[in-house]
């Protein structure tokens, strides 16, 4: 715990049988209160390791309904454990945990309701081994967001997030895809619904065991990107309304 804050960490599962242990053992158990893997449905020994390193929630979908559909699941579970903060970070080790203390005691403080881990801040992508086309999508795709939500955020495409129970309360998450452009339709209700979003520095790191899409998947995921962006900006100014923007949309707990 953290000043009698609950924190819990989610790791959205997917053949992460290599990874998963060294993942693990950075997180700061200390402060952290629960652990929950949800495992989208590997055909590895993803399960097995996690039990093996005593991880106490582990829930399974018996087939991969998509990395959206995996965080929705993550939530739903921290939610039902009394979380009153929400840490998810991928189990495939291309972030350290070790930076869940700093994102949770962001929330803690008051000042933020959510926290990015950015791999853009300190200039540590490109070091880190993310491709050249993916770190040029990634400015163009955050230009762009920035221009249409207007904020001012370095990157929305990490795997790093930490989230106050409010949040996680409060946003349609429901009505969300269930696949990977989750995570930025998630961004773009807390901006809409105005949740105070704060960034860290986070260092990345890419090898071929780390999980990573596809080309021809990064190119739908920046359509739906650029697609959830001017939702965002036609509900903001009235034009049409949106059911992930709406104060009635579906929620985890609904």
């Amino acid at each position: 715990m953290l000043r009698e804050q609950k924190i819990a960490v989610v790791l959205p599962a997917y053949k992460a049988e290599k990874t998963l242990e060294a993942t693990y053992r950075e997180i700061p158990l200390d402060i952290v209160d629960e652990v929950i893997l949800v495992d989208d449905g590997s055909a590895d020994k993803t399960v097995a390791v996690a039990k093996t390193l005593g991880i106490r929630h582990v829930i399974v979908h018996e087939k991969n309904m998509g990395y959206g559909a995996n965080q929705k699941t993550c939530y739903k579970a921290a939610l039902s454990l009394g979380a009153d903060i929400v840490v998810m970070v991928h189990p495939d080790y291309q972030y350290t945990p070790k930076l869940i203390t700093a994102m949770a005691a962001m929330i803690v403080s008051g000042h933020y309701d959510v926290v990015l881990g950015s791999r853009i801040l300190g200039k540590s992508a490109i070091k880190g081994g993310m491709p050249v086309y993916k770190y040029i999508a990634n400015r163009f795709l955050t230009f762009t967001e920035n221009l249409l939500l207007g904020l001012k955020l370095s990157e929305y495409h990490t795997g790093y997030r930490a989230f106050s129970k409010d949040v996680l309360l409060k946003l349609p998450l429901t009505e969300n895809s269930n696949d990977f452009v989750f995570d930025n339709e998630m961004l773009a209700q807390a901006a809409f619904f105005n949740f105070r979003i704060g960034e860290i520095s986070c260092p990345t790191k890419y090898f071929d065991e780390a999980s990573s899409i596809s080309f021809s998947r990064s190119v739908i995921y920046g359509l739906g990107v650029l697609s959830t962006s001017f939702k965002f900006f036609l509900n903001r100014i009235g034009v049409k309304q949106f059911p992930i923007f709406s104060e009635n949309g579906r929620r985890l707990l609904s």
